[in-house]
This record gives C-alpha cells, structure tokens and sequence, in this order.
C-alpha cells in the first residue's frame, strides 16, 4: 500500500487541484494535512468524498514541513509501505515524475528525490546560497556525484516504510536532517525523478517568505551537516544563525499527535 500526504496552508485555489491529479496515480490513500488553515482549504478537500482521501485537520498552525511527518506517522498507521510528499500548491502535471518516485520506492529506494534543477538558469543571489549549501551537504554525503543539487526541501520526494521504521518521525520535519539519518543508517538514496521548477505548478511567494525560506533551508543543512560530524545540531556559520521559520515549527503538536492526543480532527469518506 502506498500513500500521498499533502501539506496544505491556506491553499484553498490549488490544493482540490492536487488531489484530483492524484487520483491518476497508483495510490491506496492520500492524506491532505490541513495546516492551521484560514481559507476554504478544509472545505475544497472535503469536496472531494473518496474512500481514498483521510484528511487531517490542525486548527493551529503546525509550521513548515511538520505537517509532512505528521502526514507520514499516519500513513504508517494505516499501514502504508511507502509514502509520497506533495506540497498543496504544486498542481503542474506531474503525473510522471509522481510515478517515478512511486515506482522507486516499490524496487527498493529508501528515500526518492526530485532534481528540480535538471539544467542550470541564471539565478537570483539568494537561490544560488541555498543551493550552495545543499551542494555541501550532497558533497558531505558523499553522495554529490548521484544526487547533485536534489534535496527532500525542494520538489516531490518519496520514502520507504524501512526508512520511517527507521528514522525518528521528527527527522521528517528537517528534510536535509532526514537525508544524513537515512544516510547515516545506510538507506538508499537515489534521485529518481526531474521536474524543473517552474513546472511544479507552485504559487509565487513574496520576497519576505523566500528570504525566509531560504534561511529555513540553509540553517537545516547547517543541521545535517551537524549530524554528520557527530556534533551537536546547530544552525550557526560565521556568525550568522540561520533560523527562519524553523523556531515555528511545531514538533510539541507532532509529539502529541504521535501520542494519540485529541488535537486534530480526522475526515473520511468510507465509501
């Protein structure tokens, strides 16, 4: 059996769109995580009754990526052996590189990234610091020569039921820290799809919230990196703390929904 999860904050216009494309796809339940919303988005999921689709509602805000291990604690329970992550707002045609990451994870892949950069563009100074960044940690992996610029940050990306009986469920909350434990842990790592940015279908962010993603990004190799040298998890270089949006994630709500508490509201059509 196999799973989608779908972070989605406040994206009403697209998230109905993204679950309609999954349908296409070999998938036994597709979870929307609805994250502390305060637009329709509830509503657009609810719209689509399918036996397939649980829907977890947070009336709180569970912060950048912990609605993806959430998603994937969840999956586990239904009993899921694969999980595919895809963002609420990436309603492109991406019906291909979707079953590439699947088909991956079913031959053995532990952990399938998307290249989102297949050829190189002219880019903005913040983007080619994150992706710097990213270049250090793939080449402290040791593993820059398969996977280049890819990262569960950025893009689609699927993982195996041995990597989430694997990893603690939190690693999922800091992708770059996910890729050194699954490393670490001698998981696959294979990149297994290409889709070039533009074609994920993302809504445009203002400057503010890329700047902040940006610092998210680098802080979390920071992380990784950390984790790899056997140091304590920092996001510190040259001065600089790369904090982000990382002080509002939520693990205290994840740890909780781990534990059963009553603080989501789960949404199913049994058919």
């Amino acid at each position: 059996m196999f799973a989608a999860v779908i972070p989605a904050q406040n994206e009403g216009i697209r998230v109905k769109q993204v679950i309609k494309n999954l349908f296409r796809l070999p998938l036994d339940f597709i979870i929307p995580v609805v994250n502390g919303c305060r637009d329709n988005t509830l509503q657009a999921c609810l719209s689509l009754c399918s036996a397939q689709v649980y829907i977890l509602n947070f009336e709180e805000s569970l912060g950048i990526d912990v609605p993806r291990a959430v998603g994937a604690y969840y999956a586990k329970k239904l009993g899921a052996q694969g999980v595919l992550f895809v963002d609420g707002d990436m309603n492109g045609n991406l019906s291909h590189p979707l079953n590439l990451l699947i088909r991956s994870v079913k031959a053995g892949t532990d952990c399938a990234l998307t290249n989102c950069y297949p050829y190189i563009n002219s880019r903005h100074p913040l983007t080619k610091r994150v992706l710097r960044y990213r270049e250090i940690l793939n080449r402290k992996l040791e593993m820059f020569h398969q996977l280049g610029l890819a990262s569960p940050s950025h893009g689609p990306h699927a993982v195996s039921r041995k990597l989430l009986d694997t990893l603690p469920i939190e690693a999922l909350a800091v992708p770059p820290v996910e890729i050194a434990l699954a490393k670490l842990n001698k998981l696959q790592i294979e990149v297994s799809a290409a889709v070039s940015h533009q074609h994920l279908g993302s809504r445009e962010k203002s400057l503010d919230h890329t700047k902040m993603v940006a610092h998210t990004i680098i802080g979390d190799c920071l992380e990784a990196i950390a984790v790899l040298n056997g140091t304590n998890r920092h996001r510190t270089e040259a001065g600089i703390t790369y904090e982000g949006y990382h002080s509002l994630r939520r693990f205290d709500l994840l740890e909780k929904f781990c534990r059963n508490e009553n603080i989501a509201q789960v949404f199913h059509a049994r058919g």
